[in-house]
């Protein structure tokens, strides 16, 4: 489907992303323009980064009303410490034949720790759904520490028990503490 085409109704969307300084972030000044426009908020996320914000945004409405959110965008676009693209997407597809999982890991810091498990799962085509990642010092001992969250969809075929086992004593060969349990929501 071309992706430029218009659509009846409101499933037209449009994906928002923007970077700034987290002391000026936008958050309020786009969900009003998405408003203004008579597009719905239908989905958001923001995430500190160091000293920036980082929102992601999904509008969906008419086509029109999509339309002037990309003008009133384009104004706002303007501002020196703003950072901010979009671009009309559409509707995100359902697998059904694949299972939500979340990952859990932690263990002290050190380089590609994140890299190794991103190639565990794509070797075994297991798709990354959301990943959040941070370092940190331990409170107690002041350690540098790794921690990263991660939902997998995972092919209905795929033997659950026998991807844990892998998973498991990959993470006990890079000395990762890890748990791998079904979402339950």
């Amino acid at each position: 489907m071309n992706r430029s085409s218009a659509r009846t109704g409101s499933d037209n969307q449009l994906l928002i992303q923007t970077l700034t300084p987290s002391t000026s972030a936008p958050l309020l000044t786009l969900a009003k323009r998405i408003a203004e426009a008579g597009c719905n908020l239908a989905d958001a996320r923001v995430s500190s980064l160091g000293a920036d914000t980082s929102l992601t945004l999904l509008a969906t409405g008419a086509w029109d009303a999509v339309a002037k959110l990309e003008t009133a965008l384009a104004k706002v676009a303007r501002d020196e410490d703003l950072r901010l693209s979009f671009y009309r997407t559409g509707p995100r597809e359902h697998h059904s034949h694949l299972l939500p999982y979340l990952i859990e890991v932690i263990s002290s810091d050190r380089p590609g720790i994140l890299v190794k498990i991103i190639d565990f799962f794509d070797r075994r085509d297991i798709v990354i759904e959301q990943l959040s990642s941070l370092r940190y010092q331990a409170m107690q001992t002041g350690a540098d520490m790794f921690q990263a969250q991660i939902t997998i969809g995972i092919p209905a075929a795929t033997h659950i028990a026998a991807l844990r086992d892998d998973f498991l004593e990959f993470c006990d060969g890079l000395n990762l503490d890890a748990i791998m349990d079904p979402v339950k929501f």
